[in-house]
């Protein structure tokens, strides 16, 4: 169960303290794209995600990693001038690596973001990433990901029985 756990918990990536993440160490920023950047059928990035990259790219290396394929992710790889990894199968720890020996980060270097326990905050704790959870954008879900939100649905009961994962209840 310590695997679902988010070392940080935010409403969105405008939430995120980077600067504190710059001052532990982190290098790399892996963000998830839907419904962590942009809705799930918005296909060009926002404005707003877009003035956010451009202070985040002076102090971090900023990777796209989704489980979309690689035309899902085009516009906004073009659109941000950023790296991405498509297809990324998260939350199994082969892209995760990948990426660490491809851009030579260390896994207390890198911090991944995103919306869903089962494969953002899963896959990054797998490897010792930092986790940031965050709430999700959108309501419109893709089949996989209403999976994946029934079986979250218990996993966030037990955790908030314990007092320990509570939505609404941000930390870092």
């Amino acid at each position: 169960m310590h695997y679902l756990i988010p070392d940080m918990y935010q409403n969105s990536i405008y939430d995120i303290e980077y600067n504190k993440l710059k001052k532990k160490g982190i290098k790399c920023l892996l963000f998830d794209l839907d419904n962590t950047l942009t809705p799930v059928d918005i296909d060009v990035p926002s404005k707003k995600v877009s003035e956010l990259f451009a202070k985040l790219e002076k102090d971090f290396k900023i990777i796209i990693i989704s489980n979309s394929g690689k035309k899902r992710l085009i516009p906004f790889k073009e659109g941000l001038n950023v790296d991405v990894a498509s297809s990324s199968h998260k939350p199994f720890k082969k892209k995760y690596l990948k990426i660490m020996n491809m851009y030579k980060f260390k896994y207390h270097e890198i911090a991944a973001i995103g919306d869903q326990l089962l494969t953002d905050i899963l896959g990054a704790n797998r490897v010792g990433i930092t986790s940031i959870l965050i709430n999700p954008l959108g309501d419109y879900e893709k089949w996989c990901t209403k999976i994946n939100r029934f079986f979250e649905s218990f996993i966030y009961r037990k955790l908030r029985k314990k007092g320990i994962l509570i939505k609404g209840e941000y930390y870092e």
